[in-house]
């Protein structure tokens, strides 16, 4: 089915019906076709493992002064 910009925003709501019950729905402008509605592809959600921040960090000096910031202190 192709339908104007017009009709499509008059009709929206209905459009989406047709088009879940598995008519193909065109929108045109001046009577050529622009979009076409198309179905969302569902993924399936990822889950994050615990620790997902692994990497080699050295926490052993996190203490320790800074050499730039030795004049302030």
């Amino acid at each position: 089915m192709i339908v104007n910009i017009h009709e499509a925003k008059t009709n929206f709501s209905k459009l989406i019906a047709r088009f879940l019950d598995g008519e193909k729905i065109v929108i045109a402008k001046n009577g050529k076709p622009v979009l076409q509605f198309a179905p969302v592809e569902k993924k399936e959600p990822q889950l994050r493992s615990i620790g997902f921040f692994n990497c080699d960090i050295d926490m052993s000096t996190f203490d320790d002064p800074i050499e730039e910031m030795k004049e302030y202190e």
